[in-house]
């Protein structure tokens, strides 16, 4: 695979991870190194691990994981983001304060949901003979520098827009896993 088409796979598979971190600029009332660190790392890490375990994983499991992976997809960033929106209502209260999806459990599941896609292309990548070493790398570092841009644009937009834009930021997640799940059901995908 030639390096334009490589970056073009890459910008691709990055746009999720770029619409979740601008979901997530939004939520946090103010953006940390550490934010931008542990979510552009673990994005970008689950990015390049993914292609690498459909590789690895071969021809046999892509007829296994290609009948539900949108499914999976959609579950899990329906749950964070109708997390969001619920939260977007709540009162602000201590734990609601406490609430950073750069953290925990909402960190691991919107690095699996983001980076699912990204699995397919590594079992692509298997079935044309194509090494895995530079086309993981190259992902996994647009997917972490999509993602830090994401996650400044996001809050540049709540700093403006103020904190009920969080709900904007559920519906964002919501409409991701949607998108995902009606392409893969419709044959688009």
């Amino acid at each position: 695979m030639d390096l334009p088409t490589l970056f073009g796979l890459a910008l691709a598979l990055a746009m999720d991870a770029f619409a979740v971190a601008l979901g997530a600029g939004l939520t946090l009332p103010r953006l940390t190194g550490r934010h931008l660190f542990r979510f552009s790392f673990h994005f970008g890490l689950f990015q390049a691990m993914m292609p690498v375990l459909g590789w690895l994983a071969g021809r046999e499991l892509r007829d296994l994981i290609q009948s539900y992976d949108h499914w999976v997809a959609f579950v899990l960033l329906a749950i964070v983001g109708g997390r969001m929106c619920y939260g977007a209502w709540q009162e602000q209260t201590e734990e609601k304060a406490q609430q950073d999806p750069t953290r925990g459990w909402s960190l691991v599941i919107l690095s699996v949901a983001t980076s699912i896609d990204a699995l397919a292309v590594g079992l692509t990548l298997a079935m044309l003979g194509s090494p895995i070493v530079v086309p993981a790398l190259i992902i996994g570092l647009v997917c972490a520098l999509l993602t830090l841009v994401g996650m400044y644009l996001g809050r540049k937009i709540g700093d403006h827009w103020g904190p009920r834009v969080e709900f904007g930021g559920g519906l964002v997640l919501l409409a991701i896993g949607l998108k995902i799940l009606l392409e893969h059901t419709l044959g688009n995908g």
